[in-house]
């Protein structure tokens, strides 16, 4: 039997493996190296988990029982032996990346013994062939640091067809810990390691497991001033080692110092230009100290911590001492490792001001890989240009779903659109950007989902074909069943489309650093009913939520409310409780009683959170005692708010608002129509309604509800005409000013609250120089220029988008063209749309921003785009819209043209 090192599979009959039959389960064998041993032990823990049985483990094939899993190097004895025993011939595995054969041979000399083996190109290859063993099985990733409790079996079979696995997409794919002090670091010195009392062996020991469930092989540790450094504690390094991680360290940590603690006044100023000789020092100990581990050394300098150079009169001389340093970094790795610099795996993350550096012209060696960095909330600022490509050590990416900073944190939850991940790091893939991929994961949770995600699209380049949603709703099948899995995916998307339009944490609409009072929020600049609408969808969300973890079985209950019901529930508290504060504010000046029931309604939100977060910190009996914290770095938008209570003069009378009963025709919706009062009991009825169904049709006004009720309004899209009716209330009639509209065709746009919003173009599929990114945008689906297209100066030749839309009466309007705030693909291209309105002139329209920027920090909180074309004295009729894509990689949502008089939303304008 030989192995062929091509293709996808060996020739070989398939064939059953029995690791458990009811009686008796599999043993392990395993080369006595300590990564495959501690593989071995994994192995062996979840057998037991699956099937109540514990499995031995053994270092030798004499040892075994009639069905043994051996995971073995190609070139170990154990691996020879198993060879000798059964006519493999594993010589032909070869020199690849991480890669592994499987197969299930018979033994030659024990009647009836079956070999399960798991042969690696390498270390790292068998360890994730024992993964993947461990998947088929059924043992989630999120086995321990989510609580998904594996399902017991009566028999587990594993197909023993031969396999020879796919090489990883990306060579080093990693986490970097980061932000650590309001979880991970109190967690794991007060509950986890508290004989250590910080992040130490015991602790990394979890994270590296948890890294190879993933597929994971490089880290960087830890690195805050809470948390001791990863060098300083005993046994952290081994562990790395007895994992086979990679350990890196930070954009702020070169030559693997942790300066925020390692450096001490005692060496004098963290100055290269005033203490050369220290620094030097600094760095060598270091490259000495830990020349025999597996390491990715950071290069370059930065400040002490994440901060510019110091010491640095201009640009200019900090780009060409750079240029000095990491030369001189490369001789004192080359001197430890006595090998030439070239040899040495090196990265520069041109992370803040590096990156501007770099574009002065920083001279970095071609063997040091380029690690791009998206600019902390989402977008990747620059890729390589085609000459970038072609540089021996590569590029990488390093990428956030937790960040510190400006102009707002996230720590509290992870809200990151999986499709903008997705997007970014496709780009990120066909630029070539393929060596390092970085994503910090913060305190690891509750980023459990997107660091999966992540690392899924950094170990197989495949899932980037795949829709976000397929890739969820298979996520969440693993981990509660085919059944429940499609639904949880469902309320998780929601959540992920909610934060992409404001995160839980920007809800204060304030800014950081320095740090801003909460204000009252942009959803009811254009009234109260955006901010309302938010509030229903939220609402409606966790009863979703809620329901679902009623039927979650008992054994994954746990694992529910870390991974859907805890975010879920605390996104939503927090904008009922920011919302409903900003309406109160609204309708006290309006005069509307029910200002004081949404202030306690408020309250009742925060309450929750403070709840939920107990709850969280109960969990398995304290076993996260500490890990959540629902006010990261005591940020205001945390902070508990007052909750006023106003006096109003009670009156009589009752009032309807049907701003939201815009239906079209064809089109089945549902909205809300609100019945309010002014401090006096009241009942109300409604009558008359043909075409369209309330959800209530009688109800009362009372203190009890604050004077006001929503009912929900349902059309069937049937109806030509609906007839809304009329509100009875306190004695009196009030007709109901619902409106339909009349739409061209089935996606044709209509005018709603003034505006007429376009998603799809003409035809509805996009021109040759554009194509769909699927979960993007505030439609489900965005429009990115194609990134192979070559920058032009302007829209000759170009495949233009086509709209279209009508207007029933002349009048002054604006264009809004809203895109996504990406950056421009490469150095050498822009970020520029050409449109024409009609037969106007074309307008040239440049997204590009700079720098931190006040329209940058109003971009990356809302995550959109946007600049606007006057359209004067519009006449009615029919219109056309003619978008050009000037540059690669722009990515347009949709175009609003709002008429005279159209409400200011914050969000997307409804489509009805």
């Amino acid at each position: 039997m030989a192995f062929l090192c091509s293709g996808t599979t060996i020739a070989q009959d398939r064939q059953q493996v029995v690791l458990f039959d009811g009686e008796s389960v599999a043993s392990v064998v395993h080369d006595p190296a300590r990564p495959l041993a501690l593989a071995a032990t994994m192995l062996a823990g979840d057998l037991q988990s699956v099937t109540n049985q514990a499995a031995g483990t053994f270092t030798s094939i004499e040892d075994c029982g009639m069905t043994c899993v051996v995971i073995a190097a190609k070139d170990s004895p154990l691996l020879a032996a198993v060879a000798q025993d059964t006519g493999l011939d594993a010589a032909q595995l070869g020199d690849q990346w991480e890669q592994y054969v499987r197969v299930a041979l018979p033994s030659r000399t024990v009647a009836g013994r079956t070999y399960l083996v798991i042969a690696g190109s390498d270390t790292r290859g068998a360890i994730w062939g024992t993964v993947d063993l461990t998947r088929e099985m059924g043992v989630s990733a999120w086995e321990w640091w989510a609580d998904v409790a594996p399902t017991r079996v009566d028999r587990l079979v594993v197909d023993g067809g031969s396999r020879l696995s796919k090489a990883p997409s990306v060579q080093y794919r990693g986490i970097f810990l980061n932000d650590e002090d309001w979880g991970l670091q109190p967690w794991a010195a007060r509950t986890f390691e508290a004989e250590v009392g910080d992040i130490g062996p015991k602790t990394y020991g979890r994270i590296f497991q948890l890294m190879w469930r993933l597929k994971a092989n490089l880290i960087w540790p830890a690195m805050h001033d809470s948390t001791t450094p990863f060098y300083q504690i005993a046994g952290n390094a081994d562990a790395a080692r007895d994992h086979a991680i990679v350990v890196g360290t930070s954009h702020a940590e070169p030559m693997m110092r942790n300066n925020v603690r390692e450096w001490d006044d005692a060496r004098g100023e963290f100055n290269f230009f005033t203490n050369r000789a220290a620094m030097l020092d600094y760095w060598r100990d270091r490259a000495e100290e830990v020349r025999g581990f597996e390491n990715i050394y950071s290069v370059g300098l930065r400040g002490k911590h994440d901060s510019a150079m110091e010491g640095a009169a201009t640009p200019e001389i900090a780009r060409d001492t750079m240029a000095e340093v990491i030369g001189l970094q490369r001789d004192l790795l080359a001197e430890a490792q006595g090998t030439p610099a070239t040899q040495i795996p090196q990265a520069l993350t041109l992370y803040k001001e590096v990156l501007d550096l770099y574009g002065m012209g920083l001279k970095v060696p071609e063997d040091v890989t380029l690690v791009w960095p998206e600019n902390n909330y989402g977008y990747i600022n620059q890729l390589p240009t085609p000459a970038e490509q072609a540089r021996s050590g590569g590029s990488g990416v390093y990428y956030h779903i937790s960040y510190w900073g400006r102009p707002h944190d996230y720590l509290w939850l992870a809200t990151t659109h999986p499709a903008l991940i997705r997007e970014q790091l496709d780009r990120a893939w066909q630029m070539q950007a393929r060596r390092i991929w970085v994503v910090n994961v913060g305190d690891i949770k509750p980023g459990e989902y997107l660091t999966q995600y992540f690392l899924d699209l950094a170990f197989d380049d495949d899932q980037l074909k795949l829709a976000p949603r397929a890739h969820l709703e298979r996520w969440m099948g693993e981990q509660f069943g085919a059944e429940l899995g499609p639904e949880a995916a469902a309320i998780l998307t929601r959540y992920y489309d909610l934060a992409f339009e404001r995160r839980p944490e920007f809800m204060g609409f304030n800014q950081v650093e320095p740090t801003r009072p909460v204000l009252i929020g942009d959803y009811i600049r254009s009234g109260g009913a955006e901010a309302q609408q938010r509030i229903d969808v939220y609402a409606g969300l966790r009863a979703q939520a809620e329901a679902l973890a009623a039927r979650v079985p008992a054994e994954r209950q746990d694992a529910f409310f870390q991974l859907v019901l805890y975010p879920v529930r605390g996104a939503a508290s927090i904008n009922e409780r920011n919302l409903k504060l900003d309406l109160a504010a609204l309708y006290t000046r309006q005069g509307r009683p029910v200002a004081n029931q949404l202030s306690v309604e408020a309250q009742a939100a925060h309450v929750r959170i403070v709840s939920d977060t107990a709850q969280y910190n109960a969990l398995g009996d304290g076993k996260w005692a500490g890990m959540m914290d629902l006010a990261p770095r005591r940020l205001p938008v945390f902070a508990e708010p007052s909750y006023p209570q106003a006096r109003f003069a009670e009156r009589a009378g009752c009032a309807v608002d049907a701003s939201e009963l815009t239906f079209v025709q064809g089109r089945p919706a549902v909205h809300a129509l609100t019945i309010y009062g002014w401090g006096e009991d009241a009942a109300w009825t409604l009558a008359g309604q043909t075409g369209i169904v309330p959800g209530l049709a009688s109800g009362r006004l009372a203190a009890g509800n604050g004077y006001q009720q929503r009912v929900s309004v349902s059309y069937d899209g049937q109806a030509a005409a609906p007839v809304f009716g009329k509100v009875t209330c306190g004695g009196k009639d009030l007709a109901i000013s619902g409106r339909i509209v009349t739409a061209t065709g089935p996606d044709a746009p209509v005018e709603i609250e003034r505006t007429i919003t376009l998603v799809r173009p003409e035809g509805g599929e996009p021109s040759p120089d554009w194509e769909w990114i699927d979960g993007l945008g505030s439609s489900g689906r965005a429009l990115r220029s194609r990134l192979a297209l070559a920058s032009r100066e302007g829209p000759a030749g170009t495949a233009a988008l086509g709209y279209r839309f009508e207007t029933g009466a002349a009048g002054d309007a604006v264009l809004h063209v809203v895109g996504l705030p990406v950056h421009p693909l490469t150095s050498a291209n822009g970020l520029r749309l050409a449109v024409q309105v009609d037969d106007q002139p074309l307008v040239v329209l440049d997204f590009e921003t700079h720098g931190r920027s006040d329209e940058w920090k109003r971009n990356v909180l809302s995550n959109s785009a946007r600049r606007t074309i006057a359209l004067p004295h519009l006449a009615p009729g029919l219109h056309s819209i003619r978008v050009h894509a000037l540059d690669p990689g722009f990515l347009l949502d949709r175009l609003e043209v709002r008429l005279d008089g159209a409400p200011d939303r914050y969000g997307a304008p409804p489509l009805r």
